[in-house]
This record gives structure tokens, sequence and C-alpha cells, in this order.
């Protein structure tokens, strides 16, 4: 008889919460073995008994057979003394000792529990916090690790005979799931008004006639409260607007299946992936001419933003109204997503008609993701706003930091990292760091992800612009160590990071601001990079930015700017927007002109401000980046021309954006319609991008460049550019993991941080 032999295992990455122990316990039922499967602060810990093959099988299937929402990063084994014990037992989770496990993201619905929901003989039929092992909530209700049920807001929930019974059964799906619950011992619904006081009837049948009636609802959901009304209700979706203070930027729409979506939206085999998937993000589709949606909600643009139900709530209710609904962050504009009910009711009272909420407390808000399917052929979906469904899962690279690191990020779509070992924990979306309450969530959100993973920041990384909240706070962080990240190296040094490469690159980064080491704006860089520094390779024309923050809330007078330089002051007399703009144009021409609070700003989205004024697209915004969206939604795709911009040479290269604005200018002084105008101008700008690079890579001998900045969220500019630098041989790095936006900065300055403190390590003190 072959004598048996014993294997210790330790398994990390995610695997709490999310199914592993009863995964592990079945596993080593089915192949015969004994011994024993825990949690702990490190992950898994397993010893498993029995013949030598079935034991290399079992630890080959514990990373290949793992369950759906298990991301297992390590499966390290050693074989140990047999012991001969009988069984193979699941162990109570130890305590104690520094935290390096993982926590689960929010999950969607599983097809199993979705199933149980809709059988009128399940004892859960209808019930809307039906949840298992491989789905639910996870990262919303966590306070501590590891993961059980006294360290969630689902601790004041006690189980019922019957979900203990499930809760406490290895061969059970609900094994260890912390959430699981039932109608008589979980969260319940209730709607109430206003005011609080409770409606009668059923919350769902009531909350649906009240969005059937044309009223506007603050909903409960998984990372926080939304605001919804019926989005074919044009009346609906304009009292929403008002009330929210939102006057353009596109609403979110969910709806009730792939049927619905396929309705309002183009959705093929990529998109209906994302849509479907455990994640549930919004996805960015191209929208139908006879879209069934209300005009207001997604004014002046293209696409609409969908997603299918995430929680069994939301499926309940989705049934229920038998239409899509728009469903978008319960705030007003430029706050935070209210997610504790203290706050909500005051907070969006004035904004809601009834609340649809539920005792379940939610600890950690987080916003719905956004992503794009992929843009180019063989590309990765594009994240958008990488937040409920992929945080807090860490981005894993191949180096270490020799110390941890908290990176605070930028000001605008804010998110914070925090950095150790091998992985970076990029944050929730937080939002525009412009006020108090935002910057509450953002010190909040920090305390919390310390507190979860156990990581304790030596270093604090942060933009040079001394005026960011982010950049304020780092500088009270004393006892750190401080390093200051270029703005728009931490955008290379990000999408670096994301495709977990070290590699000197051409780095192309295209925004609307960023301080500049010469005290200048720069958005439009070209830079020869590394993890560890820079040096500025070229960049779009400079001009002056009249009035600082106000030419960003004011298109017009970049394009005031723009052309007064282009045209070296002889601006056509003919031009729509001179004459729209009167007296006004000759004050901010002469402000320009002398400097006075003007800075200069190489700045690519204050170009497509400009152009976007000047084709007569919009000449003042409701939100950041609105005109430069506006006027890519214009682009003809029948329109082949473009217009030519010269990159002229020296140390450093110069893209000659005036060539662009002026014709621009002559197009629409010849009457040139904006979609035309609009295409061309694409075009062109992906020509120089492209031919810069192009002399870049001559110069440098680096075949490698790497895409980051927002304005590369524009679609037809990134895939310009990317077919158009892979046509001159050269190798493309774009973002998949994080952002290209300001949501991936805080993982740059983390890299970069990193960087350095490994070179000082090698270098010593005085290197």
């Amino acid at each position: 008889m072959e004598e048996p032999i014993r294997t210790r295992a330790r398994v990390t990455g995610v695997v709490q919460g999310v199914g592993f122990r009863p995964f592990v316990y079945a596993l080593a039922t089915r192949l015969g073995l004994t011994g024993f499967v825990g949690n702990d602060v490190d992950g898994v810990f397993v010893e498993a008994e029995g013949p030598e093959a079935r034991v290399r099988t079992f630890v080959r299937a514990l990373q290949e057979e793992a369950p759906p929402l298990a991301q297992v990063e390590t499966v390290r084994s050693t074989t140990v003394p047999a012991t001969g014990e009988p069984g193979f037992s699941i162990r109570q989770s130890g305590a104690g000792g520094r935290a390096t496990t993982l926590v689960a993201a929010d999950s969607a619905t599983c097809e199993d529990c979705l199933a149980e929901l809709d059988d009128p003989g399940d004892r859960r039929h209808g019930y809307p916090f039906i949840n298992c092992t491989n789905c639910g909530p996870r990262f919303t209700i966590v306070t501590g690790i590891p993961y059980d049920r006294p360290k969630t807001t689902m601790a004041g929930f006690r189980m019922c005979a019957r979900c203990e019974a499930e809760y406490t059964d290895p061969a059970d799906r609900r094994f260890h799931a912390q959430p699981v619950c039932c109608a008589r011992c979980g969260p319940h619904l209730s709607l109430v008004d206003a005011h609080g006081s409770p409606l009668a009837g059923d919350p769902l049948e009531g909350a649906a006639a009240l969005l059937a009636a044309g009223a506007v609802l603050a909903v409960k959901g998984l990372g926080g409260y939304h605001l919804a009304a019926g989005a074919a209700d044009a009346h609906a979706c304009a009292t929403l607007r008002a009330r929210k203070h939102r006057e353009d930027k596109a609403f979110a729409v969910m709806v009730a299946d792939l049927r619905q979506a396929r309705r309002l939206c183009e959705v093929d085999a990529e998109a209906q992936e994302l849509l479907c998937s455990r994640r549930r993000p919004i996805v960015l589709l191209p929208r139908k001419a006879d879209a069934p949606v209300a005009p207001s909600v997604a004014p002046g643009n293209r696409d609409l933003g969908l997603m299918l139900p995430y929680t069994p709530m939301h499926a309940l209710l989705l049934r229920a109204t038998r239409q899509p609904v728009v469903l978008t962050s319960g705030n007003t504009s430029d706050e935070p997503i209210a997610h504790r009910d203290e706050d909500a009711f005051p907070r969006l009272a004035p904004l809601a008609d009834a609340f649809l909420t539920h005792d379940r407390a939610i600890h950690t808000r987080t916003d719905d993701s956004v992503v794009r399917p992929p843009v180019v052929q063989g590309g990765a979906p594009v994240l958008i706003r990488r937040s409920r469904g992929y945080v807090p899962e860490p981005v894993q690279v191949p180096w270490l930091w020799p110390r941890p690191v908290l990176a605070c990020g930028a000001e605008l779509k804010n998110t914070f990292c925090l950095a150790t070992h091998r992985r970076a924990f990029v944050s929730h979306h937080i939002g525009d760091l412009e006020n108090l309450e935002t910057l509450r969530s953002f010190t909040d959100g920090i305390a919390h992800l310390q507190s979860l993973f156990e990581i304790d920041p030596e270093v604090v990384a942060h933009d040079l612009h001394p005026e960011y909240l982010s950049t304020k706070h780092a500088h009270t962080l004393t006892r750190m160590t401080r390093v200051g990240v270029q703005h728009h190296h931490a955008h290379i040094a990000a999408c670096l990071a994301d495709n977990s490469t070290d590699e000197p690159v051409i780095g192309v980064a295209l925004d609307g601001t960023g301080y500049g080491t010469d005290g200048t704006i720069w958005g439009g860089e070209f830079l020869l990079a590394d993890l560890a520094g820079f040096t500025r390779a070229g960049f779009f024309d400079p001009v002056p930015m009249p009035g600082g923050a106000a030419a960003i809330r004011h298109p017009w007078r970049m394009a005031a700017a723009h052309l007064d330089h282009a045209f070296e002051g002889r601006v056509p007399e003919g031009l729509d927007l001179r004459r729209r703009r009167g007296t006004d144009w000759d004050t901010v021409v002469t402000m320009a002109r002398r400097g006075v609070n003007a800075p200069l700003t190489s700045s690519a989205g204050r170009l497509f401000d400009a152009v976007s004024a000047i084709a007569g697209v919009r000449d003042s915004v409701n939100y950041e980046g609105q005109a430069a969206v506006e006027l890519e939604q214009l682009v003809d795709p029948d329109e082949d021309g473009a217009y030519t911009a010269r990159v002229d040479g020296g140390e450093q290269l110069r893209v000659r954006t005036t060539d662009l604005v002026r014709a621009v200018a002559e197009d629409v002084l010849a009457g040139a319609d904006a979609g035309r105008v609009a295409a061309r101008f694409h075009r062109g700008l992906c020509g120089a991008v492209v031919a810069a690079c192009d002399v870049i890579a001559r110069r440098s001998g680096r075949s490698t460049v790497a895409l980051s900045g927002g304005v590369f969220v524009n679609t037809v500019l990134y895939a310009g550019v990317v077919r158009g630098l892979r046509a001159r041989g050269l190798r493309v790095l774009t973002h998949a993991r994080v952002p290209c936006n300001d949501g991936g900065i805080s993982l740059g300055q983390a890299a970069v941080a990193g960087a350095r403190d490994r070179a000082r390590q090698l270098t010593g003190p005085a290197g």
C-alpha cells in the first residue's frame, strides 16, 4: 500500500469571502484526502494528506479550479510529516498578526441566486437581499479582517436556524457566506416619503408605481444612494436635472436585461460580456436613433451609459417598473455620493419625492464603475471610472515597494493609492477634491484602507501643484518622507505600472491641466520617461489661458487666445465667435497678450475647448470636459480630410497647434459644418501626435510609446493615435487596469515613489 504524504499549503490573493474554504473542503473530499483548511490574516492555510498523486492533483487544483470570485495570487506548498489524522475539516478563522490577505470587490447576483429569487417554491423567493459565496456585497460592508460576519455590517442580523445551518454546512453554497440571510433574519426594504414617514403597501410595488407616475426616488443600493426616474419620462428626467443641478452631463440608465439594452443601444459580444460581468459597470454604448429615452438623459451624446441590475433589489425593481430607469449618483453636483442614512435623508430629501431604502448599513461608499468596450482591435476595455466591482482588488506589479507608500492622487477624479510589497491598492472613486465633504471622504477612505490591510505608510507621494487639497493633505503628514511627482510623469508611470513594466518609453500625456516644472500649465506633453524620472522631449504650442480657471469654464476664452496667437493678432473679423462675444472679446485678448492672470498652457484639453468654441459647439461648459465631449460626438465618420500641423525640431519639439487652429477658423469662415471641422481636426491632431513620436523615436532609439491622460478618453483620438503609431512600427502601451484620466494618477505617483526609493537603496543616501 502506498505511503501517504502530507502537504502544507498557503494560498494568497482574494480567497476570503468567496467560497474558497468550501471549495477546498469539497476538493479534498472528492480526492479522499484528510486534513484541514482555514482563514487567517495571511489568506488561506491548508494541510492535506493522502496518496502522493492525489495530493499533487489537489495542490494544482487550488489555483486551476478556484471559485468564480477568487483571485489566487500564489500557492506555496511544502511537504510535512504525515499524521494519520482522520477526516477533513474547516477550521475557525485565526486572529492576530499583520493582515496581508485581500478583500473581494462587491459582485453582482449570480445565476443560482437569481434562479432562487424567481422560484415560488424557494424560501428566498422575491427576497431582495439574496446572496451566496459566489455573489453579493463584500467591500462595501466589510469593517475589518479576517472577513467574517462580526466584521461586516451584517453583524447585527442574527441568523435564523435555517440560515445558520446553510452557513455551517461545508457542502452548502452559502457556507461561510458572511452576508447570508433570508426574510426571517435579514435586512428589509422600506418605502418612505421625503420626511421619513412610511408609505403603505409593498415597497417595491410602491416604488415602481411612483416611478410610473413621474416621481424622483432616492434608492439605497450597494455602495450608496442613487436618484432614480423613468428613463422615458421627459418631465421626470428634467425635474431630476433641475433638482440635482446637473444641467447637461449624461445620466446612466439601468435596464432589466439584454433585451432592453438592445432596444436602446448597439450591443455586440464584447459589450454583452461587460454588461453581464460580475462587476456590472456602466458600459458606454452607441445609442440607437429610436431609443425610447427622454432627450435630457444624455443631451448631445451619441452614446448611452447602460448597466444591468447588480443586486436582487435592483432586479426586482426593474421587473416591477417594466421600463429602463435613470440611476444616477445620490448627490448634488460636486458632492460625494450619500451612503449613510443619517446623511442621505437630509441631503436628498430636497431632491427626491420618496426613498426606497433598507436597514443594512453601507460601510464604504463606492460609485458605479464606468467602462467602454475595446476601441481598437485586440485592445482591452477602456476603464473611465474604477470603483464598485473592481475595488479593492490590487494592481499587481513585478517589483517591490521598499517602504509602504500612500499616494494622494490628483484634484479631479481623485483616487488615492496604498502600495506595499508588490501590490498597489488604488481606491474607489472619491471625486473632485473641491469641498470639505469630498475631502472628508478622501481622508476617511485612506484611514479605512490602511486599517483594512494594516498598511502603515512611510512615504507619501503627491502632485507638485501646491494648491491641490491632496497635496496639502500630504504636507500634513510630517512623519512620512514626501515625494513630489510631476502630474504628467505620474500619468506615464501609471501606464507603465498598468502594463507591469518599468522600461524607458516615449510618454504622450494629453490632458486638461497639470503643474509643470517650469511654472506653466502643461497638458500636451511628450516625455522621455521611466518610473524614476523624465525629460520633456516636446510639447504643444503654449498659449495664454486668459482668466486662469475661468478659461476652463468658458472655452471661448481659450478660443480667443488660440486665435490671437495663430493669426498673430489679426483674427478674421468675420468669425461668428468674435461677433458673439462682443466687447468681451477685446478684454480677454488684451488679458492674454499682457499675461495678466493668463498663465501659459500647452494643454491638449484647452485646445479641444478652443476648437469647440470656434466651431460653434460650446462657448461655456457645465461640467469638466463638456466642450471636448460634444466636439467628439459631432465627428462626421464619412469625412476623410485632415488638417496638418508642423512638428518643429530643436532640443524640445513643438507641435504647432496654431496650424490646426488656423485651419479650423478658415473652414468655419468658408461655411464648413461642425461635423466636418471636428473630423478634420481630430484626424489632424492624431497625425501631429504620431509624427512627433516618430521624430522622438528616431532621436532617442526608443520604440515603445505609452499613452495616458484624460484626453485619451476621446475614442476618435485614442484609436487614431494607436493605429498611426503601430503603422510606424512603434509598440503602444495603453491603460487596462486603471483609467487613463486622473483616476489613475495615484498609481503613477506610487510607482514613481517606489522607483526612487529603490534607486536610493542602491546608491545610498548620498547617491
